[in-house]
């Protein structure tokens, strides 16, 4: 599933740290910093997939050129705590080709360029050997001062303030949630990414009524396994598949994670059923179908795996009664009675407590109308669907790709 983050951080000589650092890490570069008369060099450094730098159109030649580009950077800061780059860290989506990864980060350093008028140092980075094999990422250094003909010139003060630096990192926040899901949606995936918290989610998704994808996202966040857990996972996924056996978490992290992932899967699989029950009773009273009649092939479609519709009511019990836990239902019911059995786990699913039955056999009939009526006519939508050499070795071990719960950025 495609998952959003963004972060971003600065570099501070107050902590010990440096842009030309920096920059040679995530680069995998060679820069001899002239300011502290250090050769950083990361040239043998595996996993960079793609390197580029974005500067204004009017910058000086020497921008596009790493080593001056940050030496130049740190000879304009005077100050011992002074910031001398800013990193903005992003998930790629492992969705989308890596072609298409580079044209969405490049179009983000170009609207960063464009909104701030500094210049911008990419570095793609491939997932970690160890690591999850999903976590595609970038690092986006960008320079703290605008950079223009004569050189570095103001610094850009938008970003540090305390009233509007949160601000306009929530606005680029959005630029590249909207850049991923245009990527998404080019190669035809369904999911989407959302920029804002799930708290925030959550909320809207209530407030439009939207109780199913408030469920889902009213939950805690997936557990980190960490690079020692990931790893020992991974193999133990490739020997079970190898031997054609279910695979089994071997840590306690790594079972967390996988129950927590099991249970998100059936929560998705009875939305999708339910989903289509929806569609599937709309497009029979459409044709003419009563209610009840709409309904139990609304039903029969919500059991179904997705591959046709069985009109076996016998069979459609058995398979609704798997989505709902119970083992088996009974058999020696009146055709009526099985239509509310039916109804009634219906409304179990939803989370929905059935209105009390009237006596009668026309009472019961319109009860179990009014809440397929009320349970199948319901609209429902889809929310829109993080020594200087030791630091950057370990961030990049710990780099992100996980479900961002809206920390907009780190001052």
């Amino acid at each position: 599933m495609a998952s959003y983050h963004l972060s971003v951080k600065t570099i501070k000589r107050s902590a010990g740290r440096s842009s030309t650092a920096a920059a040679a890490y995530r680069a995998g570069d060679r820069i001899e910093c002239q300011r502290e008369g250090r050769v950083h060099d990361y040239s043998r450094k595996q996993g960079v997939e793609e390197t580029f730098i974005v500067a204004p159109e009017n910058a000086p030649a020497w921008a596009q050129d790493r080593s001056s580009l940050w030496n130049e950077a740190e000879a304009t800061e005077t100050r011992r705590n002074s910031v001398t780059a800013r990193e903005w860290e992003l998930a790629l989506p492992s969705e989308i080709t890596a072609e298409d990864r580079s044209q969405i980060t490049r179009e983000f350093a170009e609207q960063l360029v464009e909104r701030y008028g500094v210049a911008v140092d990419v570095a793609i980075h491939a997932p970690h050997r160890e690591g999850d094999q999903r976590n595609h990422h970038a690092h986006v250094l960008t320079s703290t001062r605008k950079l223009e003909a004569e050189g570095f010139t103001t610094k850009t003060r938008v970003l540090d303030s305390a009233k509007t630096g949160g601000v306009e990192i929530e606005q680029m926040r959005g630029v590249w949630a909207e850049l991923q899901n245009r990527a998404l949606e080019r190669v035809g995936e369904v999911e989407r990414v959302d920029h804002r918290s799930l708290e925030a989610q959550r909320e809207a998704a209530q407030e439009r009524g939207d109780t199913l994808s408030a469920e889902e996202l009213d939950r805690d966040p997936e557990l980190k396994l960490g690079p020692a857990a990931n790893s020992m996972e991974r193999r133990e996924k490739a020997a079970a598949a190898r031997d054609g056996r279910d695979y089994i978490p071997v840590t306690e992290r790594g079972a967390a994670v996988h129950t927590a992932r099991q249970a998100r899967a059936a929560f998705r699989e009875v939305r999708e059923r339910l989903d289509r029950a929806r569609k599937t009773y709309g497009a029979e009273r459409e044709s003419g179908q009563g209610r009840v009649s709409a309904g139990l092939a609304a039903l029969r479609e919500a059991a179904s795996k997705g591959h046709g519709v069985n009109r076996d009511v016998g069979t459609t019990e058995q398979r609704l009664a798997q989505i709902v836990g119970r083992s088996e239902p009974k058999t020696s019911k009146r055709a009526s009675d099985h239509r509310a059995d039916l109804s009634e786990r219906l409304s179990k699913t939803l989370g929905r407590t059935p209105g009390t039955e009237r006596k009668g056999a026309d009472d019961k009939n319109r009860s179990i109308e009014d809440r397929l009526d009320d349970v199948l006519n319901k609209p429902q939508t889809s929310a829109g669907s993080a020594g200087e050499d030791k630091r950057e070795r370990d961030k990049e071990e710990d780099a992100p790709h996980r479900k961002d719960r809206g920390t907009s950025h780190e001052r």
